[in-house]
């Protein structure tokens, strides 16, 4: 396993995909989660790639208020299909019935940021993964382009 000390993403290391640490704070929690990155074996990455990193940084506050409001739209949308799916006791565990986007950091937890290659559409690419309670064998992902949430769904949207 190569690692090396990138000058932006810090100590990363390589097991076909760079992979190091990133700190982000969302539901008012500050959490240190797995940062994964796109790029070849030599720690070579493409421009955008960085520039996707250097944006999501400096814009973090705006950019997880923005995947906060989406997640608690996306989990208004869902929840009620996995109440339906278990006894009324076990509901209010795995999807219960929240009034705001604040509740929703006991039911989610940041495990992952992946930060894609860029394809020739040249659009810079974050997903955001996160284990949730209503969902275990597929999760949660927030897809990132160009800075603005565009998707959330199951964990495979950005993987």
């Amino acid at each position: 396993m190569d690692k090396m000390n990138h000058e932006l993403f810090g100590e990363i290391s390589y097991d076909l995909y760079w992979s190091g640490q990133q700190k982000i704070k969302i539901f008012g929690k500050e959490k240190v989660i797995i940062l994964s990155i796109d790029g070849n074996e030599n720690g070579e990455f493409q421009d955008a790639q960085k520039e996707a990193y250097t944006n999501l940084v400096d814009n973090m506050e705006n950019i997880m208020t923005k995947a906060e409001e989406a997640i608690f739209d996306y989990y208004q949308e869902v929840y009620m299909e996995y109440r339906d799916m278990v006894e009324a006791d076990e509901a209010d565990k795995i999807a219960p019935i929240i009034e705001n986007k604040e509740e929703l950091g006991n039911l989610v937890e940041p495990t992952q940021l992946i930060i894609r290659r860029v394809r020739n559409n040249g659009i810079r690419r974050l997903g955001l993964l996160f284990d949730c309670t209503w969902n275990i064998e597929h999760g949660l992902a927030v897809k990132i382009e160009d800075e603005e949430v565009v998707e959330v769904g199951f964990q495979d949207i950005v993987l």
